[in-house]
Protein backbone atom coordinates (compact mmCIF):
# COMPACT_ATOMS: atom_id res chain seq x y z
CA UNK A 1 0.00 0.00 0.00
CA UNK A 2 1.24 3.48 -0.85
CA UNK A 3 1.26 5.74 2.20
CA UNK A 4 -0.28 8.57 0.17
CA UNK A 5 -3.17 6.56 -1.32
CA UNK A 6 -5.44 7.75 1.51
CA UNK A 7 -4.32 11.37 1.29
CA UNK A 8 -5.81 14.41 -0.39
CA UNK A 9 -3.65 17.33 -1.55
CA UNK A 10 -4.93 20.91 -1.55
CA UNK A 11 -3.37 23.28 -4.06
CA UNK A 12 -2.90 26.89 -3.03
CA UNK A 13 -2.29 29.59 -5.61
CA UNK A 14 -0.50 31.80 -3.11
CA UNK A 15 -1.27 35.10 -4.82
CA UNK A 16 -5.02 34.43 -4.65
CA UNK A 17 -5.60 32.50 -1.43
CA UNK A 18 -5.59 34.89 1.55
CA UNK A 19 -4.18 38.40 1.94
CA UNK A 20 -3.02 39.23 5.48
CA UNK A 21 -1.91 42.84 4.99
CA UNK A 22 -4.52 44.43 2.73
CA UNK A 23 -2.34 44.95 -0.33
CA UNK A 24 -4.66 42.84 -2.50
CA UNK A 25 -2.13 40.01 -2.92
CA UNK A 26 -2.29 36.68 -1.11
CA UNK A 27 0.67 35.87 1.09
CA UNK A 28 2.28 33.31 3.38
CA UNK A 29 0.81 34.65 6.66
CA UNK A 30 -2.59 34.49 4.96
CA UNK A 31 -2.14 30.75 4.44
CA UNK A 32 -1.14 30.30 8.08
CA UNK A 33 -4.36 32.04 9.12
CA UNK A 34 -6.43 29.45 7.21
CA UNK A 35 -4.84 26.27 8.58
CA UNK A 36 -7.81 25.57 10.85
CA UNK A 37 -10.04 25.52 7.78
CA UNK A 38 -7.71 23.26 5.81
CA UNK A 39 -7.43 20.82 8.72
CA UNK A 40 -11.25 20.84 9.05
CA UNK A 41 -11.54 20.05 5.34
CA UNK A 42 -9.35 16.98 5.91
CA UNK A 43 -6.41 17.59 3.58
CA UNK A 44 -2.97 16.31 4.56
CA UNK A 45 -0.70 18.13 2.10
CA UNK A 46 -0.65 21.69 0.81
CA UNK A 47 0.92 22.32 -2.58
CA UNK A 48 1.97 25.96 -2.72
CA UNK A 49 2.66 27.60 -6.08
CA UNK A 50 6.04 29.38 -6.25
CA UNK A 51 6.55 32.28 -3.86
CA UNK A 52 10.27 32.68 -4.47
CA UNK A 53 11.98 35.84 -5.68
CA UNK A 54 10.66 36.54 -9.17
CA UNK A 55 9.87 39.40 -11.54
CA UNK A 56 6.40 37.78 -11.75
CA UNK A 57 6.31 37.80 -15.54
CA UNK A 58 4.62 34.37 -15.23
CA UNK A 59 3.24 34.79 -11.72
CA UNK A 60 6.19 33.19 -9.97
CA UNK A 61 6.95 30.41 -12.43
CA UNK A 62 9.90 32.55 -13.49
CA UNK A 63 12.16 32.04 -10.46
CA UNK A 64 15.05 34.44 -9.86
CA UNK A 65 16.26 32.77 -6.63
CA UNK A 66 15.12 29.37 -5.34
CA UNK A 67 16.16 30.10 -1.75
CA UNK A 68 14.72 33.58 -1.27
CA UNK A 69 11.13 34.64 -0.59
CA UNK A 70 9.46 37.24 -2.79
CA UNK A 71 8.74 40.16 -0.40
CA UNK A 72 5.21 40.48 -1.78
CA UNK A 73 4.47 37.08 -0.20
CA UNK A 74 6.34 37.48 3.08
CA UNK A 75 9.65 36.52 4.65
CA UNK A 76 11.64 33.39 5.39
CA UNK A 77 10.43 33.69 9.00
CA UNK A 78 6.83 33.61 7.70
CA UNK A 79 7.58 30.44 5.73
CA UNK A 80 9.22 28.77 8.73
CA UNK A 81 6.23 29.71 10.89
CA UNK A 82 3.85 28.22 8.28
CA UNK A 83 5.82 24.97 8.17
CA UNK A 84 5.72 24.64 11.97
CA UNK A 85 2.05 25.64 12.32
CA UNK A 86 0.97 23.27 9.54
CA UNK A 87 2.78 20.39 11.24
CA UNK A 88 0.75 21.03 14.40
CA UNK A 89 -2.39 20.55 12.29
CA UNK A 90 -1.06 17.30 10.81
CA UNK A 91 -0.47 19.01 7.46
CA UNK A 92 2.71 18.92 5.39
CA UNK A 93 3.79 21.36 2.72
CA UNK A 94 4.76 20.65 -0.88
CA UNK A 95 6.78 23.34 -2.62
CA UNK A 96 6.60 23.95 -6.36
CA UNK A 97 10.00 23.55 -8.05
CA UNK A 98 10.42 25.13 -11.48
CA UNK A 99 13.54 23.31 -12.67
CA UNK A 100 13.07 23.34 -16.44
CA UNK A 101 13.91 27.04 -16.59
CA UNK A 102 14.78 30.09 -14.52
CA UNK A 103 13.91 33.73 -14.86
CA UNK A 104 16.33 35.71 -17.00
CA UNK A 105 16.72 37.81 -13.83
CA UNK A 106 18.40 34.86 -12.09
CA UNK A 107 22.03 35.52 -11.16
CA UNK A 108 23.09 32.53 -13.24
CA UNK A 109 21.57 34.00 -16.38
CA UNK A 110 22.86 37.47 -15.65
CA UNK A 111 26.38 36.07 -15.37
CA UNK A 112 25.83 34.26 -18.66
CA UNK A 113 24.84 37.54 -20.31
CA UNK A 114 27.98 39.12 -18.85
CA UNK A 115 30.02 36.61 -20.83
CA UNK A 116 30.93 34.05 -18.17
CA UNK A 117 31.29 30.82 -20.14
CA UNK A 118 30.66 28.63 -17.08
CA UNK A 119 27.22 30.18 -16.64
CA UNK A 120 26.42 30.19 -20.32
CA UNK A 121 26.69 26.42 -19.98
CA UNK A 122 23.91 26.56 -17.38
CA UNK A 123 21.53 27.41 -20.23
CA UNK A 124 21.03 26.44 -23.86
CA UNK A 125 22.77 29.01 -26.00
CA UNK A 126 23.17 28.28 -29.71
CA UNK A 127 24.72 30.07 -32.66
CA UNK A 128 22.43 31.33 -35.44
CA UNK A 129 21.80 28.99 -38.35
CA UNK A 130 21.89 30.73 -41.72
CA UNK A 131 21.27 34.01 -39.94
CA UNK A 132 18.19 32.93 -38.00
CA UNK A 133 17.11 30.88 -34.97
CA UNK A 134 18.62 27.40 -34.58
CA UNK A 135 15.22 25.71 -35.09
CA UNK A 136 11.64 26.65 -35.92
CA UNK A 137 10.33 25.49 -32.52
CA UNK A 138 7.50 27.51 -31.02
CA UNK A 139 7.14 28.73 -27.44
CA UNK A 140 4.16 27.33 -25.56
CA UNK A 141 3.17 30.95 -24.90
CA UNK A 142 3.29 31.84 -28.60
CA UNK A 143 6.06 32.97 -30.96
CA UNK A 144 9.55 31.55 -31.39
CA UNK A 145 11.14 29.43 -28.65
CA UNK A 146 14.44 31.25 -29.27
CA UNK A 147 15.56 34.72 -28.24
CA UNK A 148 18.56 36.45 -29.79
CA UNK A 149 21.17 38.16 -27.59
CA UNK A 150 23.06 40.66 -29.78
CA UNK A 151 25.91 41.14 -27.31
CA UNK A 152 26.68 37.40 -27.43
CA UNK A 153 25.70 36.75 -31.04
CA UNK A 154 23.72 33.74 -29.80
CA UNK A 155 20.18 32.58 -29.22
CA UNK A 156 18.92 31.03 -25.97
CA UNK A 157 16.08 28.51 -25.72
CA UNK A 158 12.86 29.39 -23.86
CA UNK A 159 10.03 26.88 -24.21
CA UNK A 160 7.81 29.34 -22.35
CA UNK A 161 8.06 33.14 -22.07
CA UNK A 162 11.27 34.74 -23.34
CA UNK A 163 11.96 35.75 -19.71
CA UNK A 164 12.11 32.02 -18.81
CA UNK A 165 15.39 30.60 -20.09
CA UNK A 166 15.63 26.79 -20.25
CA UNK A 167 18.30 25.22 -18.08
CA UNK A 168 20.91 22.89 -19.57
CA UNK A 169 20.47 19.62 -17.69
CA UNK A 170 23.34 18.15 -19.71
CA UNK A 171 25.60 20.17 -17.41
CA UNK A 172 26.22 18.16 -14.20
CA UNK A 173 26.81 21.40 -12.30
CA UNK A 174 23.21 22.43 -13.02
CA UNK A 175 21.92 19.13 -11.68
CA UNK A 176 24.05 19.51 -8.53
CA UNK A 177 22.75 23.04 -7.97
CA UNK A 178 19.13 21.91 -8.21
CA UNK A 179 19.66 18.97 -5.84
CA UNK A 180 21.12 21.42 -3.32
CA UNK A 181 17.97 23.54 -3.59
CA UNK A 182 15.86 20.50 -2.64
CA UNK A 183 18.13 19.67 0.27
CA UNK A 184 17.86 23.27 1.49
CA UNK A 185 14.06 23.07 1.69
CA UNK A 186 14.02 19.52 2.98
CA UNK A 187 16.13 20.71 5.91
CA UNK A 188 13.43 23.32 6.61
CA UNK A 189 10.88 20.54 7.11
CA UNK A 190 9.13 20.43 3.74
CA UNK A 191 7.02 17.30 3.20
CA UNK A 192 7.19 17.04 -0.58
CA UNK A 193 7.73 18.69 -3.93
CA UNK A 194 5.79 19.33 -7.10
CA UNK A 195 8.01 19.57 -10.18
CA UNK A 196 6.85 21.94 -12.91
CA UNK A 197 6.90 20.60 -16.53
CA UNK A 198 9.64 18.23 -15.40
CA UNK A 199 9.36 15.87 -18.37
CA UNK A 200 10.76 18.64 -20.61
CA UNK A 201 14.16 18.88 -18.91
CA UNK A 202 16.03 16.52 -21.26
CA UNK A 203 16.61 18.12 -24.64
CA UNK A 204 17.69 16.31 -27.84
CA UNK A 205 21.29 15.88 -28.95
CA UNK A 206 20.47 17.22 -32.41
CA UNK A 207 18.72 20.51 -33.05
CA UNK A 208 16.52 20.33 -36.14
CA UNK A 209 13.37 21.99 -37.46
CA UNK A 210 10.03 20.35 -36.75
CA UNK A 211 8.23 19.89 -40.05
CA UNK A 212 5.20 18.32 -38.31
CA UNK A 213 4.55 20.48 -35.26
CA UNK A 214 5.89 23.03 -32.80
CA UNK A 215 8.98 21.09 -31.69
CA UNK A 216 7.58 19.40 -28.60
CA UNK A 217 8.07 15.89 -30.00
CA UNK A 218 11.84 16.45 -29.77
CA UNK A 219 12.00 17.39 -26.08
CA UNK A 220 8.91 15.84 -24.43
CA UNK A 221 9.95 12.87 -22.24
CA UNK A 222 13.45 13.43 -23.61
CA UNK A 223 16.22 10.86 -23.98
CA UNK A 224 17.75 11.21 -20.49
CA UNK A 225 14.78 12.40 -18.45
CA UNK A 226 14.48 9.22 -16.38
CA UNK A 227 18.18 9.14 -15.61
CA UNK A 228 18.08 12.80 -14.57
CA UNK A 229 15.11 12.24 -12.25
CA UNK A 230 16.69 9.20 -10.63
CA UNK A 231 19.87 11.16 -10.04
CA UNK A 232 18.00 14.17 -8.62
CA UNK A 233 15.90 12.05 -6.25
CA UNK A 234 18.95 10.15 -5.02
CA UNK A 235 21.19 13.21 -4.66
CA UNK A 236 18.55 15.18 -2.76
CA UNK A 237 17.42 12.23 -0.63
CA UNK A 238 13.73 12.63 -1.45
CA UNK A 239 12.82 9.09 -2.57
CA UNK A 240 10.44 8.60 0.36
CA UNK A 241 8.80 12.02 0.15
CA UNK A 242 5.54 13.02 -1.51
CA UNK A 243 6.54 14.06 -5.02
CA UNK A 244 4.54 14.77 -8.15
CA UNK A 245 5.66 15.67 -11.63
CA UNK A 246 3.74 17.85 -14.04
CA UNK A 247 4.06 15.95 -17.31
CA UNK A 248 3.37 17.92 -20.47
CA UNK A 249 2.11 15.95 -23.52
CA UNK A 250 3.40 12.73 -21.96
CA UNK A 251 2.52 9.05 -22.46
CA UNK A 252 1.25 6.28 -20.20
CA UNK A 253 4.43 4.25 -20.64
CA UNK A 254 6.59 7.13 -19.48
CA UNK A 255 4.28 7.90 -16.55
CA UNK A 256 4.49 4.27 -15.45
CA UNK A 257 8.27 4.66 -15.32
CA UNK A 258 8.03 8.03 -13.57
CA UNK A 259 5.79 6.62 -10.82
CA UNK A 260 6.46 2.89 -10.38
CA UNK A 261 8.09 2.63 -6.91
CA UNK A 262 10.78 0.30 -8.25
CA UNK A 263 12.07 3.09 -10.52
CA UNK A 264 12.65 5.45 -7.56
CA UNK A 265 11.71 8.56 -9.51
CA UNK A 266 8.45 10.24 -8.42
CA UNK A 267 5.44 9.25 -6.33
CA UNK A 268 2.86 10.30 -8.91
CA UNK A 269 2.32 12.24 -12.12
CA UNK A 270 -0.04 14.82 -13.54
CA UNK A 271 -1.02 14.18 -17.14
CA UNK A 272 -3.27 16.46 -19.15
CA UNK A 273 -4.75 14.51 -22.05
CA UNK A 274 -8.16 14.41 -20.33
CA UNK A 275 -8.16 18.22 -20.18
CA UNK A 276 -7.88 18.56 -23.95
CA UNK A 277 -11.18 16.90 -24.85
CA UNK A 278 -12.70 20.30 -25.65
CA UNK A 279 -9.79 21.41 -27.86
CA UNK A 280 -11.11 21.52 -31.41
CA UNK A 281 -8.58 19.80 -33.69
CA UNK A 282 -6.24 19.63 -30.70
CA UNK A 283 -5.93 23.42 -30.51
CA UNK A 284 -6.48 24.98 -27.07
CA UNK A 285 -7.63 28.22 -28.70
CA UNK A 286 -10.42 26.62 -30.77
CA UNK A 287 -13.61 25.99 -28.81
CA UNK A 288 -15.92 23.00 -28.85
CA UNK A 289 -18.07 21.19 -26.25
CA UNK A 290 -16.16 18.54 -24.28
CA UNK A 291 -16.19 15.08 -25.83
CA UNK A 292 -17.43 13.02 -22.88
CA UNK A 293 -16.87 9.75 -24.73
CA UNK A 294 -13.23 10.65 -25.24
CA UNK A 295 -12.97 11.77 -21.62
CA UNK A 296 -14.25 8.39 -20.47
CA UNK A 297 -11.86 6.54 -22.78
CA UNK A 298 -8.87 8.53 -21.50
CA UNK A 299 -9.78 8.01 -17.85
CA UNK A 300 -10.29 4.30 -18.42
CA UNK A 301 -7.03 3.83 -20.32
CA UNK A 302 -4.88 5.81 -17.88
CA UNK A 303 -6.48 4.33 -14.78
CA UNK A 304 -6.41 0.70 -15.88
CA UNK A 305 -3.01 0.68 -17.59
CA UNK A 306 -1.30 2.57 -14.76
CA UNK A 307 -2.87 0.05 -12.36
CA UNK A 308 -1.60 -2.94 -14.34
CA UNK A 309 1.99 -1.67 -14.24
CA UNK A 310 1.91 -0.21 -10.69
CA UNK A 311 1.98 3.43 -11.75
CA UNK A 312 0.13 6.12 -9.82
CA UNK A 313 -2.02 9.01 -11.04
CA UNK A 314 -2.54 12.44 -9.53
CA UNK A 315 -6.32 12.94 -9.85
CA UNK A 316 -7.59 16.39 -10.82
CA UNK A 317 -9.83 18.48 -13.05
CA UNK A 318 -8.76 21.91 -11.75
CA UNK A 319 -5.50 23.76 -11.23
CA UNK A 320 -3.96 27.22 -11.67
CA UNK A 321 -3.43 26.65 -15.41
CA UNK A 322 -6.95 25.42 -16.20
CA UNK A 323 -10.42 26.92 -16.56
CA UNK A 324 -12.80 25.95 -13.77
CA UNK A 325 -14.12 22.42 -14.25
CA UNK A 326 -17.67 23.31 -13.19
CA UNK A 327 -17.88 25.80 -16.07
CA UNK A 328 -16.19 23.39 -18.44
CA UNK A 329 -17.70 19.97 -17.73
CA UNK A 330 -20.79 20.93 -15.74
CA UNK A 331 -23.46 23.61 -15.79
CA UNK A 332 -22.54 26.47 -13.44
CA UNK A 333 -25.83 28.30 -14.14
CA UNK A 334 -28.66 25.76 -14.03
CA UNK A 335 -27.05 22.95 -12.02
CA UNK A 336 -24.22 24.58 -10.04
CA UNK A 337 -24.46 22.48 -6.88
CA UNK A 338 -25.25 19.22 -8.67
CA UNK A 339 -22.44 19.74 -11.21
CA UNK A 340 -19.84 20.56 -8.57
CA UNK A 341 -20.70 17.53 -6.46
CA UNK A 342 -20.85 15.20 -9.46
CA UNK A 343 -17.37 16.27 -10.61
CA UNK A 344 -16.03 15.75 -7.08
CA UNK A 345 -17.37 12.19 -7.14
CA UNK A 346 -15.90 11.53 -10.56
CA UNK A 347 -12.39 12.32 -9.30
CA UNK A 348 -12.29 11.40 -5.62
CA UNK A 349 -13.20 7.73 -5.89
CA UNK A 350 -10.75 6.81 -8.66
CA UNK A 351 -7.42 5.08 -8.10
CA UNK A 352 -4.77 7.69 -7.32
CA UNK A 353 -4.28 10.71 -5.10
CA UNK A 354 -6.91 13.46 -5.47
CA UNK A 355 -5.99 17.14 -5.63
CA UNK A 356 -8.40 19.92 -4.67
CA UNK A 357 -7.61 23.31 -6.16
CA UNK A 358 -8.59 26.28 -4.02
CA UNK A 359 -12.17 27.38 -4.63
CA UNK A 360 -13.08 24.11 -6.33
CA UNK A 361 -14.55 22.90 -3.04
CA UNK A 362 -17.12 25.72 -3.06
CA UNK A 363 -17.99 25.51 -6.76
CA UNK A 364 -16.16 28.59 -8.02
CA UNK A 365 -17.03 29.25 -11.71
CA UNK A 366 -14.98 30.83 -14.49
CA UNK A 367 -14.16 34.52 -14.17
CA UNK A 368 -16.47 35.72 -16.93
CA UNK A 369 -14.33 38.78 -17.69
CA UNK A 370 -15.59 41.09 -20.44
CA UNK A 371 -12.50 43.17 -21.35
CA UNK A 372 -8.85 42.41 -21.97
CA UNK A 373 -7.92 44.92 -19.26
CA UNK A 374 -9.32 42.54 -16.63
CA UNK A 375 -6.82 39.83 -17.57
CA UNK A 376 -3.37 39.50 -15.99
CA UNK A 377 -2.06 36.24 -17.45
CA UNK A 378 0.84 36.61 -19.89
CA UNK A 379 -0.39 33.72 -22.04
CA UNK A 380 -3.88 35.20 -22.29
CA UNK A 381 -2.58 38.64 -23.27
CA UNK A 382 -0.30 37.10 -25.90
CA UNK A 383 -3.09 35.03 -27.41
CA UNK A 384 -5.54 37.92 -27.41
CA UNK A 385 -3.22 39.51 -29.97
CA UNK A 386 -2.34 36.26 -31.75
CA UNK A 387 -6.00 35.33 -32.24
CA UNK A 388 -6.73 38.72 -33.77
CA UNK A 389 -3.71 38.40 -36.05
CA UNK A 390 -5.27 35.12 -37.24
CA UNK A 391 -8.47 36.90 -38.25
CA UNK A 392 -10.59 36.79 -35.10
CA UNK A 393 -12.41 39.93 -33.99
CA UNK A 394 -11.68 41.41 -30.57
CA UNK A 395 -15.03 40.07 -29.31
CA UNK A 396 -14.28 36.59 -30.66
CA UNK A 397 -10.84 36.63 -29.02
CA UNK A 398 -12.41 37.65 -25.70
CA UNK A 399 -14.99 34.85 -25.96
CA UNK A 400 -12.16 32.34 -26.37
CA UNK A 401 -10.32 33.82 -23.37
CA UNK A 402 -13.48 33.53 -21.28
CA UNK A 403 -13.37 29.79 -21.87
CA UNK A 404 -9.63 29.16 -21.93
CA UNK A 405 -7.71 31.79 -19.94
CA UNK A 406 -5.60 30.62 -17.03
CA UNK A 407 -6.97 33.60 -15.07
CA UNK A 408 -10.24 31.65 -14.77
CA UNK A 409 -8.54 29.51 -12.15
CA UNK A 410 -6.65 32.38 -10.50
CA UNK A 411 -9.43 34.61 -9.24
CA UNK A 412 -9.13 35.22 -5.48
CA UNK A 413 -10.61 32.82 -2.96
CA UNK A 414 -14.06 33.79 -1.69
CA UNK A 415 -14.14 33.33 2.08
CA UNK A 416 -17.28 35.34 2.85
CA UNK A 417 -19.89 37.41 1.02
CA UNK A 418 -18.75 40.84 2.22
CA UNK A 419 -16.62 43.43 0.44
CA UNK A 420 -13.24 41.93 -0.43
CA UNK A 421 -14.85 38.49 0.03
CA UNK A 422 -12.67 37.87 3.09
CA UNK A 423 -9.68 37.62 0.77
CA UNK A 424 -8.47 41.20 1.24
CA UNK A 425 -9.34 44.52 2.86
CA UNK A 426 -7.80 46.24 -0.17
CA UNK A 427 -8.21 45.99 -3.93
CA UNK A 428 -7.58 42.41 -5.17
CA UNK A 429 -4.84 41.99 -7.75
CA UNK A 430 -7.33 40.12 -9.96
CA UNK A 431 -11.11 40.57 -9.96
CA UNK A 432 -13.48 38.03 -8.42
CA UNK A 433 -15.70 36.03 -10.81
CA UNK A 434 -18.46 38.18 -12.25
CA UNK A 435 -21.02 35.51 -11.32
CA UNK A 436 -21.08 33.73 -8.00
CA UNK A 437 -21.65 36.55 -5.52
CA UNK A 438 -23.36 34.03 -3.22
CA UNK A 439 -20.48 31.53 -3.29
CA UNK A 440 -18.20 31.52 -0.24
CA UNK A 441 -16.70 29.30 2.44
CA UNK A 442 -18.44 30.95 5.39
CA UNK A 443 -21.95 30.28 4.11
CA UNK A 444 -21.22 26.77 2.85
CA UNK A 445 -19.74 25.67 6.18
CA UNK A 446 -23.17 26.34 7.69
CA UNK A 447 -25.10 24.39 5.03
CA UNK A 448 -25.36 20.64 5.54
CA UNK A 449 -25.85 19.92 1.82
CA UNK A 450 -23.35 22.45 0.43
CA UNK A 451 -20.65 21.70 -2.11
CA UNK A 452 -18.04 22.32 0.59
CA UNK A 453 -19.56 19.78 2.99
CA UNK A 454 -19.76 17.29 0.13
CA UNK A 455 -16.03 17.68 -0.61
CA UNK A 456 -15.25 17.20 3.06
CA UNK A 457 -17.23 13.95 3.03
CA UNK A 458 -15.45 12.66 -0.11
CA UNK A 459 -12.05 13.36 1.46
CA UNK A 460 -13.08 11.58 4.68
CA UNK A 461 -14.40 8.55 2.80
CA UNK A 462 -11.02 7.96 1.13
CA UNK A 463 -9.33 7.90 4.54
CA UNK A 464 -11.90 5.52 6.02
CA UNK A 465 -12.49 3.07 3.15
CA UNK A 466 -9.59 0.93 1.92
CA UNK A 467 -11.61 0.01 -1.18
CA UNK A 468 -11.31 3.67 -2.27
CA UNK A 469 -7.66 4.15 -1.40
CA UNK A 470 -6.33 0.74 -2.43
CA UNK A 471 -8.99 -1.16 -4.38
CA UNK A 472 -8.89 -2.30 -7.99
CA UNK A 473 -10.59 -0.09 -10.58
CA UNK A 474 -12.50 -1.19 -13.65
CA UNK A 475 -14.51 1.04 -15.97
CA UNK A 476 -18.08 0.14 -16.85
CA UNK A 477 -20.13 0.20 -20.03
CA UNK A 478 -22.53 3.01 -19.19
CA UNK A 479 -24.83 5.16 -21.39
CA UNK A 480 -23.42 7.87 -23.65
CA UNK A 481 -22.54 11.04 -21.77
CA UNK A 482 -21.84 9.14 -18.56
CA UNK A 483 -18.70 7.77 -16.93
CA UNK A 484 -18.86 4.83 -14.55
CA UNK A 485 -16.38 2.63 -12.77
CA UNK A 486 -16.20 0.05 -10.01
CA UNK A 487 -13.71 -0.30 -7.15
CA UNK A 488 -13.21 -3.62 -5.42
CA UNK A 489 -11.10 -4.97 -2.57
CA UNK A 490 -11.84 -8.39 -1.12
CA UNK A 491 -15.59 -8.59 -0.50
CA UNK A 492 -16.02 -4.83 -0.68
CA UNK A 493 -17.24 -3.23 -3.89
CA UNK A 494 -18.51 0.17 -4.92
CA UNK A 495 -19.76 1.66 -8.17
CA UNK A 496 -19.65 5.31 -9.18
CA UNK A 497 -21.62 6.58 -12.19
CA UNK A 498 -21.63 10.24 -13.24
CA UNK A 499 -23.86 11.92 -15.81
CA UNK A 500 -22.00 14.77 -17.52
CA UNK A 501 -25.01 15.91 -19.59
CA UNK A 502 -28.16 17.96 -19.03
CA UNK A 503 -30.35 15.00 -20.02
CA UNK A 504 -31.56 12.13 -17.84
CA UNK A 505 -30.32 8.64 -18.66
CA UNK A 506 -31.52 5.18 -17.63
CA UNK A 507 -29.00 2.77 -16.15
CA UNK A 508 -28.79 -1.01 -16.54
CA UNK A 509 -30.02 -2.43 -13.24
CA UNK A 510 -27.74 -5.47 -13.52
CA UNK A 511 -24.57 -3.44 -12.87
CA UNK A 512 -25.99 -2.30 -9.53
CA UNK A 513 -27.29 -5.67 -8.34
CA UNK A 514 -26.53 -6.30 -4.68
CA UNK A 515 -25.41 -2.71 -4.10
CA UNK A 516 -27.02 0.02 -1.99
CA UNK A 517 -27.11 3.73 -2.78
CA UNK A 518 -24.80 5.63 -0.43
CA UNK A 519 -23.95 9.04 -1.84
CA UNK A 520 -25.09 11.33 -4.63
CA UNK A 521 -24.95 14.86 -5.95
CA UNK A 522 -28.72 15.31 -5.53
CA UNK A 523 -28.84 13.83 -2.03
CA UNK A 524 -31.99 11.75 -1.49
CA UNK A 525 -32.92 9.23 -4.16
CA UNK A 526 -35.73 6.75 -4.82
CA UNK A 527 -34.37 3.37 -3.76
CA UNK A 528 -35.17 1.43 -6.94
CA UNK A 529 -34.75 4.24 -9.48
CA UNK A 530 -32.46 3.55 -12.42
CA UNK A 531 -32.70 7.14 -13.67
CA UNK A 532 -29.59 9.31 -13.51
CA UNK A 533 -30.69 12.94 -13.63
CA UNK A 534 -28.89 15.84 -15.34
CA UNK A 535 -25.35 16.21 -13.93
CA UNK A 536 -26.07 13.62 -11.26
CA UNK A 537 -23.36 11.48 -9.79
CA UNK A 538 -24.11 8.49 -7.55
CA UNK A 539 -22.20 5.94 -5.51
CA UNK A 540 -23.51 2.48 -4.66
CA UNK A 541 -21.65 -0.01 -2.46
CA UNK A 542 -21.79 -3.24 -0.54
Amino acid sequence: MRTYSRSCVYQIYVKSFADSNGDGIGDIPGITSKLDYLAWLGVEYLWLTPFFTSPMRDNGYDVADYREINPMFGTMADVEELIAAAAKHGIRLMFDMVFNHTSTDHLWFQKALAGEKAYQDYYIFKDPVDGHAPTNWQSKFGGSAWEYVPSLGKYYLHLFDRSQADLNWENPKVREELAEVLKFWKAKGIGGFRFDVVNLISKPTEWVDDTEGDGRRFYTDGPRVHAYLKELVEAAGIADMMTVGEMSSTSINHCIRYTNPKERELAMAFSFHHLKVDYKEGDKWQLMPPDIGQLRELFARWQEQMQEADGWNALFLNNHDQPRAISRFGDDTNYPKESAKMLAMLVHFMRGTPYVYQGEEIGTPNAGFTSIEQYEDVESKNYYNILQSQGKSADEALEILRERSRDNGRTPMMWNDKAGRGFTTGTPWLSFPIRGADICVENQKKEADSVLQFYRRCIAMRKANPVISDGEIRFLDTPDGTIGYSRSLGEKRLVVICNLTDQSVILDASMLEGLEYTLGSYGAREEKSMELRAFEGCLWEK
